[in-house]
């Protein structure tokens, strides 16, 4: 089996479109439990199942149609680059919400917490982070990173895993390049910095379930469910990110770049 670097160029965009369909088809299949089950016991166990069958699949892919293991996934690595992962996306929007709140522009009004409930959200958010990460990092990322050089891979997985949010409720060009830059842009980094898969997903999952159903906000336009946090948000949507959520903030992208400008600086000086 050629590898993706020296198969011809044919050969190369035929894996490329295909590993898309596929995981285009895979993203959306993961999230079906939510879709399906109204309790939460039935959820969270089926966005496990199917997160872990995903990542079967993409080991199974690469194997296939590339001819050697996925060696962005590496199972002794699995816990402690994913619970990095966790700390980075969490920390990440305490950052911008703090920002935010120094500024006047989130204030808390009350608190509800239902242990089940969270972690039926906790769980989903696992399956679109496994599902987007596999696609745009896993396939797209890496197989331009391997074929051309890394910063050619940083700048189109970028583009378009923010040109895709345009679709989203409430989604603007603004909003669709902040996507790009505070989150593609961080997610290649971490990539490429870590070697693994492992570290996106846990930035990705606390990335959106933070933001969510910790602080309240709009995930991408979209609305998921109770937050611990109801909160109440006025000002600018230069600074809160408006009905899209606190991702259309400059607060969040500012940060954003900023945590991907020290991802980039590892991986250029190692």
């Amino acid at each position: 089996m050629i590898n993706s670097k020296d198969a011809p160029l044919w050969m190369w965009v035929l894996r490329l479109i295909g590993g898309l369909i596929i995981f285009i088809l895979v993203d959306t299949f993961v999230q079906i439990p939510i879709m399906v089950f109204k309790s939460n016991v039935p959820i969270i166990l089926g966005c496990i199942v199917l997160s872990a069958l995903a990542l079967l699949a993409y080991y199974g892919w690469v194997g296939l149609t590339e001819g050697h293991k996925a060696t962005d996934l590496p199972m002794l690595r699995l816990l402690p680059e994913t619970c990095k992962g966790l700390l980075v996306g969490a920390v990440y929007f305490i950052v911008v919400v703090g920002v935010m709140m120094l500024l006047g522009v989130y204030r808390i009004r009350s608190f509800q917490f239902d242990v089940m409930t969270q972690l039926a959200q906790f769980f989903f958010f696992l399956t679109i982070a496994v599902g987007e990460e596999i696609l745009f990092r896993g396939i797209v990322f890496r197989m331009i990173d391997v074929r051309w050089n890394t910063w050619i891979a940083l700048i189109i997985s970028t583009a378009i895993f923010g040109f895709v949010h345009i679709v989203n409720p409430g989604a603007t060009w603004w909003s669709t390049l902040a996507i790009a830059l505070e989150s593609g842009l961080l997610l290649g980094a971490a990539y490429k910095f870590s070697g693994m898969l492992w570290l996106p997903i846990g930035i990705h999952w606390a990335w959106n379930y933070t933001q969510g159903n910790i602080f309240g906000f709009a995930v991408s336009g979209n609305e998921f469910g109770v937050s611990v946090i109801t909160p109440h948000v006025e000002g600018h949507e230069l600074l809160t990110g408006g009905i899209f959520g606190a991702e259309a903030s400059i607060i969040a992208v500012i940060i954003g770049m900023l945590f991907a400008w020290y991802f980039i600086r590892k991986f250029a000086h190692s």
